[in-house]
């Protein structure tokens, strides 16, 4: 079963174990649409999934300094209006060689800014980041390709219809 790439900048290819910190978008446009980037193990890109942008906190960034800065280097997307946490969720998962245990907060952010330009990538995401599309809710709930989280159609059809919710939400626990 395809992993979930990890994306945070320098301190990605230097991860070594433990629990992860990470900040991830739910970025819509003004058609609610949600942005997802294709990835794909670095060896194999037959091996491949879609994946909301974020990745790893630096330093003593905070969730929402590591969410908006991973959504500039991973997309070029720099006109957003940062909002709640939607989601968090804990998931372990095998990618490059490596096993990740991530805990994760998504975080629903707006733009009208819809080209993309992947020009902060690091070496390892190089290799395993193949590009960025804009999906329709509909267009996710027929898709036959792997996306993680794994509900996320479903929480995306949730979240238009009845807005974000009062709390996060704690999604199930992903293990791959």
């Amino acid at each position: 079963m395809p992993a979930e790439p990890s994306h945070g900048g320098p301190a990605q290819d230097a991860y070594e174990g433990g629990l992860r910190k990470v900040a991830r978008v739910v970025l819509l446009d003004p058609r609610d649409r949600i942005l997802l980037l294709h990835g794909h193990e670095p060896e194999d890109p037959a091996d491949d999934w879609w994946f909301t942008p974020g990745g790893g906190l630096e330093g003593a960034e905070t969730r929402e300094e590591a969410a908006l800065r991973e959504l500039a280097e991973e997309t070029g997307i720099t006109e957003v209006e940062l909002g709640p946490v939607l989601w968090r969720r804990r998931c372990s998962f095998p990618f490059a060689g490596r096993r990740w245990d991530q805990d994760e907060w998504y975080f629903l952010a707006r733009t009208a800014q819809t080209a993309t330009a992947a020009a902060g990538l690091t070496e390892l995401e190089r290799r395993s980041v193949a590009g960025a599309r804009w999906w329709t809710c509909r267009e996710l709930t027929e898709a036959h390709e792997t996306v993680y989280p794994t509900r996320l159609a479903g929480l995306l059809r949730r979240l238009l219809d009845e807005g974000p919710p009062a709390r996060p939400e704690v999604l199930d626990t992903e293990i791959v």
